[in-house]
C-alpha cells in the first residue's frame, strides 16, 4: 500500500498579498451619497474605480467613482465628472 499523497491546500486568496484589516470606504455624490462600505481584507485592495447602474424608475443612469485612498486601510470614493461633449460630436449630429 502507498502512502496518501498529500494536496496542496486550495484557497481563492493569498493571505500575505491580502491587507490585513478591511478597509473603510465612503461614497461622495451621486446615487451612493453617504454610503459606507466595508471592504473585508480578505478582497485585496479596493478598486480603483466603481461603477454604479441605476435601472429604476425612468432610464439607465451610469455613475462612475473614483477612489482617493485615505491614511490606513480607507478611502473616499468620488463621483466622477461628465466630460463636455465635444463640439465636433454635436455637429455630427446635426
Amino acid at each position: 500500500m502507498t502512502a496518501p499523497r498529500e494536496e496542496p491546500e486550495l484557497t481563492d486568496v493569498d493571505p500575505t498579498a491580502a491587507p490585513s484589516e478591511d478597509a473603510v470606504l465612503l461614497f461622495v455624490g451621486g446615487p451612493l451619497d453617504g454610503r459606507v462600505e466595508i471592504r473585508a481584507a480578505r478582497h485585496g485592495d479596493p478598486l480603483p474605480t466603481v461603477t454604479h447602474v441605476h435601472l429604476h424608475d425612468g432610464p439607465k443612469v451610469v455613475s462612475r467613482y473614483d477612489l482617493q485612498p485615505l491614511p490606513g486601510q480607507a478611502g473616499v470614493y468620488y463621483l466622477r465628472q461628465r466630460a463636455p461633449q465635444d463640439r465636433r460630436d454635436s455637429a455630427r449630429a446635426d
